[in-house]
């Protein structure tokens, strides 16, 4: 990717600002359409709209940014040295802004509705699921995340074009199963936004619990990070010229160096000698 730093911010805001519009924004759909009430039925619809766009934004914008949308990839990529921890920074900061912002579309587009119901589609601790729990089911959570990013966007191995269809599937399957326990945020900035954009809006928000969304998720991406390269050992792959990755999206961002890797020129012909035709 050759995109500024500028463009690659705000495709980061606007991609991560769609997550939480489509994505919590479903959950205040469901939960007014059913009087508040949530069957299995509606949380997997739910899951199908978190998937569909996010596979949508890795799509649109994995070529120009990575699509991470997500600050605790951000994170791996870094830790993983596939992304310069120098705009680490400057990319979760235009996450958690995106997300805000999608917070507050939601909140334009159903209303007070969204605050009544469900807090603008806030993630919030199951019944009898404490602090340690919550943790670590948001950390098993962002694992088959992480590892699905690492398996179909960062290993070149992978065949192309199925990325953001691969990645935004296995968001759908830990929704389904998770979502009951914590919400399923598997990712700060889709915990962070709704609770802004609740609170501005005189939503009562459990701050308390925003902290579990960020360390277990943070925890469970280096750990999938670090495990998929101990064994699936996708470096041997980084070393071979790299393909165009086209419509299957580059998660990756740029490399630790700023510059994406290009060819090594053809070495010209020795001299004194005919070159062949």
């Amino acid at each position: 990717m050759d995109a500024s730093l500028s463009r690659r911010l705000v495709t980061e805001a606007v991609g991560t600002g769609l997550l939480i519009l489509f994505g919590p924004g479903s959950v205040v759909a469901a939960l007014a359409l059913g009087d508040g009430a949530l069957d299995y039925a509606g949380l997997g619809i739910i899951g199908l709209s978190f998937g569909l766009v996010v596979a949508v934004v890795i799509y649109a914008f994995g070529s120009t940014s990575g699509a991470h949308i997500n600050p605790a990839v951000t994170v791996a990529l870094a830790a993983t040295r596939r992304f310069p921890w120098r705009e680490v920074a400057p990319y979760v900061a235009a996450q958690l802004v995106g997300a805000v912002l999608g917070g507050l579309l939601v909140v334009a587009a159903f209303g007070s509705a969204s605050v009544d119901v469900s807090n603008v589609g806030s993630v919030s601790f199951g019944p009898g699921v404490g602090y340690p729990r919550a943790i670590l089911v948001e950390a098993l959570g962002t694992f088959l995340l992480m590892l699905t990013i690492m398996a179909m966007a960062v290993d070149k191995r992978a065949p192309a074009g199925w990325a953001g269809l691969m990645i935004g599937l296995s968001v759908t399957c830990v929704v389904v199963v998770l979502g009951p326990l914590t919400g399923a945020a598997i990712n700060p900035a889709r915990a962070f936004g709704p609770f802004v954009a609740a609170s501005l809006v005189g939503g009562d928000v459990p701050w308390s619990q925003w902290p579990a969304y960020v360390v277990g998720s943070v925890l469970g991406a280096l750990v999938a990070a670090i495990a998929y390269d101990l064994l699936a050992r996708p470096r041997a792959a980084e070393r071979q010229v790299e393909p165009a990755q086209g419509t299957q999206g580059d998660i990756v961002g740029r490399r630790a160096g700023g510059q994406d890797r290009q060819p090594s020129p053809a070495p010209p012909p020795a001299a004194g000698r005919r070159r062949s035709t």
